[in-house]
């Protein structure tokens, strides 16, 4: 059956431009169109689609609080357009953390220039997240978090108050070690989600952290920003030179490549034209591989696609850790479950336990 759409957008223009774009694909059916985010609530209590498309700067009804108001009613994947800006990047993580599940910069000029390679990214992502795991008839659903206040280290970060996924017993406790390095790879779903595992850890945490998420590289140093203010432990958008340091969580940047020498200082490298993701979590797991062999504990969260997983393949190789978390509190299992079917996982744990381990075996 083909994915049902409902395209939410104030402007005339982009609304039929992304009709048309979707319309040129068989397998997905634009069923209707909103000029503002509370005629796409109405839309889509009344249609029932499988995707919606959300602007942010709308009259009456701005695109977050419609995103909070949909997932409130009737949850359904959304992905939101947004501005390559800081502001920009600053509204889609308010969005995600609303419920979102993914976002696409809304940028008229590459629509002109370059329409088949715009198509094929929207598209992808339309078929992806309508198969993504934010949806109420689904037993795998999860709940929206409901944004969370900045804490003062360190003190206690208040519990959330959005009800808890029902844990997943696939592996058995972590054993302690002495890990040099935590090494978090993820995609889809992984702002909210390095959020609920980074914001579990101490401020006292003793290993050093280096964090890979695929996102643009105006968006990196916002999410770093929104991230220190949340968490008891230091988060920064990675610079060259850096050093790894307990307590310090290091965040790759949009659009580059980051790496790790023996003296445990960060290299920033320009991204690769050659390679999918810029940053990609095969190069940053694959130099914690040659420098640190069996003392690495490395996380791959929720993502679509497979990077991560021969990076884990060499930090097994080298006798460290690599764990995966659970189908059931993904957004997208295509990361996570590329690393369990290759046979690299050495523990399997839904994403509200994911922290609560990792302390386990770090502290």
């Amino acid at each position: 059956m083909a994915v049902r759409v409902l395209v939410v957008d104030d402007s005339g223009f982009f609304r039929r431009r992304l009709s048309e774009i979707l319309a040129g694909d068989p397998n997905i059916m634009v069923v209707g169109t909103a000029t503002n985010g509370r005629e796409g609530v109405d839309q889509v209590m009344a249609l029932k689609p499988d995707v919606v498309t959300m602007d942010y700067e709308m009259p009456f009804m701005d695109g977050i609080t419609a995103v909070r108001h949909i997932m409130q009613k009737c949850p359904t994947p959304v992905l939101m357009f947004s501005s390559l800006t800081h502001e920009g990047a600053r509204v889609t993580l308010d969005a995600l953390d609303a419920g979102a599940v993914d976002y696409l910069p809304k940028n008229f000029e590459d629509i002109s220039r370059h329409p088949e390679s715009v198509k094929r990214l929207l598209c992808e992502k339309i078929h992806t997240i309508a198969r993504s795991n934010r949806r109420l008839s689904s037993p795998n659903t999860i709940p929206m978090p409901t944004p969370a206040a900045p804490v003062q280290r360190p003190a206690t970060r208040s519990p959330s108050a959005a009800a808890p996924v029902a844990p997943v017993a696939s592996s058995a406790p972590p054993r302690r070690k002495a890990y040099k390095l935590l090494a978090i790879g993820t995609s889809t779903g992984g702002p909210v989600a390095l959020q609920r595992v980074l914001t579990q850890l101490s401020a006292n945490f003793p290993t050093p952290i280096v964090l890979v998420q695929h996102m643009p590289a105006a968006f990196t140093k916002a999410f770093a920003e929104r991230l220190d203010k949340l968490c008891k432990i230091s988060v920064k958008e990675a610079e060259d030179g850096d050093q790894l340091r307990p307590g310090l969580a290091l965040l790759a940047p949009g659009g580059k490549q980051m790496m790790i020498d023996a003296r445990g200082t960060v290299k920033i490298l320009p991204g690769d034209e050659r390679l999918n993701y810029k940053p990609c979590v095969d190069i940053t797991f694959g130099s914690a591989a040659k420098v640190y062999a069996d003392r690495v504990l490395a996380v791959v969260l929720t993502g679509m696609g497979a990077d991560g997983r021969e990076g884990a393949r060499l930090l097994k190789q080298g006798g460290s850790q690599v764990w995966a978390q659970d189908e059931a509190s993904c957004v997208i299992y295509g990361m996570p479950m590329a690393v369990v079917k290759a046979n690299l996982a050495d523990a399997v744990y839904s994403l509200d336990d994911m922290g609560r381990h990792i302390t386990e075996a770090c502290m």
